[in-house]
């Protein structure tokens, strides 16, 4: 049975979701998301699809996730890769996905949303400031992590990449310049290495400009 990932190119927490399972080998497909047109906030997409009124949401049959990093263990369970060698490892990926959500991609969505998707007249420089200043401490302490590493857990790619690379591939400015950061820059140099890879707008339906 074909999973089925409600998604929509914008959304770099999809993305984490999506890319864990092109790369898992996993039989799926997108679903696209109208989140630009309120899709999310309707009463009918809360009660058939997601009642926290988010994406992404995965579905496999009868069973339906939401949340990017549940999505992204659920594909390691049922695929075999990304969830680490043993319960060291797991644990360590978990805490790297808490330390994203928490610290760099809900910073770098923000910000991103706040400087390319709000009207010009109306993006408050202030808070883009403060939110760029969170940003510049956690890519420190990715950047320093990644020094003498391949991969941010063990020897190889887990979801603790997957998770953190999810807003940094995407075109939009947002306080992010990969060469600012080698050992960043050289780590998704790497992860884009992958076969089976692809960038957020390859992967998934909708992009700017669709808008435009």
């Amino acid at each position: 049975m074909t999973i089925k990932l409600y998604c929509f190119g914008e959304s770099g927490n999809a993305y984490k979701a999506a890319l864990a399972l092109e790369l898992s080998g996993l039989d799926w497909q997108p679903v696209k998301v109208d989140f630009f047109n309120g899709e999310t906030r309707s009463a009918e997409y809360r009660a058939n699809v997601n009642a926290m009124g988010e994406a992404p949401v995965m579905i496999d049959g009868p069973v339906t996730l939401t949340q990017s990093g549940v999505i992204q263990d659920y594909v390691a369970e049922k695929s075999g890769k990304f969830g680490g060698k043993d319960s060291d490892e797991r644990r360590e990926i978990l805490r790297w996905i808490l330390w994203d959500n928490h610290k760099l991609s809900s910073a770098a969505g923000m910000t991103r949303f706040l400087m390319n998707f709000l009207p010009e007249d109306k993006r408050p420089q202030e808070v883009i400031g403060f939110m760029q200043g969170r940003l510049k401490a956690a890519y420190e302490v990715l950047n320093t992590h990644l020094e003498g590493r391949d991969w941010i857990v063990g020897d190889c790619l887990t979801n603790a990449d997957l998770t953190c690379c999810g807003y940094l591939y995407y075109p939009e400015t947002f306080g992010f310049d990969r060469g600012d950061w080698p050992h960043i820059d050289a780590w998704l140099t790497r992860l884009s290495n992958t076969p089976g890879w692809k960038a957020p707008y390859d992967l998934m339906p909708g992009s700017p400009a669709d808008r435009a």
